[in-house]
């Protein structure tokens, strides 16, 4: 598993509830959005299996509707816990991303 993918998988959940929050979607929908948003090495195989885990936790809910093409489609939306944990993800998010940018983006003779 390249380093990029490792590092996308503690994330990956929080990028999909940051999108299920700004709009309902469905799965094919999702993975497109998430490839506007640069995240083009995430493939469906991976979504579907978070978007069940997050439906067990009570994160989001899933609605069968029709499509305007074809079959009825699975739409998901956030739910009031989904509200809760996208915050909590965010709040940590800038935690780590500010930590981190410290260390990352100072040469050894900053420090000195």
């Amino acid at each position: 598993m390249s380093l990029r993918s490792q590092l996308l998988k503690g994330i990956l959940e929080g990028c999909i509830l940051s999108i299920i929050q700004k709009e309902t979607v469905y799965g094919y929908e999702l993975s497109q959005k998430l490839q506007q948003y640069g995240l083009n090495d995430v493939s469906e195989g991976s979504i579907y299996p978070i978007l069940l885990r997050l439906q067990k936790e009570g994160l989001i809910k899933g609605e069968m509707k029709a499509s305007p093409s074809g079959p009825k489609r699975k739409y998901y939306h956030l739910t009031a816990s989904g509200e809760s944990a996208l915050c909590e993800i965010q709040e940590e998010w800038i935690n780590i991303q500010n930590s981190v940018d410290k260390l990352l983006n100072r040469s050894f003779y900053d420090e000195r």
